[in-house]
């Protein structure tokens, strides 16, 4: 078993996202199995052996889940399969472990989450484009995450 990367996660209504921090990684292979487990594993920049393996809170639907290998790290968007707001993570009601952090610049809350989305989505009097989204070039969600637009000031 290999060294553990940072892990970040928020999650949405239907959806968990984790960010696992790994720069300039290869052989990257991820696994989500419907009963909830979910595993990662990867060779980093110096050629060292990076993997973990996480039981989720509930059930979730692999074949609706994506996975972005960036340069800096790797995006996991999972589809939960039933929608619904987790009380944590992993099934297990023990601290997780220290590599799993809150990853805040994509946290939303339950209450929050239908005002954030109609804050980013295009209304129907829009008709220049200039604050929608481009449904083109979207992802079904993976790329598209409001506080990085937010953050480049769009």
């Amino acid at each position: 078993m290999g060294r553990q990367p940072e892990v970040l996660w928020a999650q949405r209504s239907d959806k968990i996202y984790l960010t696992v921090s790994l720069p300039d990684a290869t052989d990257v292979s991820v696994k989500s199995e419907p009963e909830g487990l979910f595993s990662f594993s990867a060779v980093g920049a110096q050629g060292e052996s990076f993997s973990f393996s996480l039981k989720l809170y509930d059930t979730i639907s692999p074949e609706g889940s994506k996975t972005n290998i960036g340069l800096r790290n790797i995006i996991c968007s999972i589809q939960k399969e039933k929608k619904g707001w987790w009380k944590r993570l992993l099934k297990s009601e023990e601290k997780p472990a220290p590599y799993i952090k809150v990853d805040w610049n994509k946290w939303c809350d339950e209450d929050e989450e239908e005002s954030a989305l109609s804050d980013w989505l295009p209304s129907d009097d829009d008709d220049n484009g200039v604050n929608g989204r481009d449904d083109e070039s979207s992802d079904d969600g993976l790329l598209y995450l409001p506080d990085l637009e937010k953050a480049r000031g769009k």
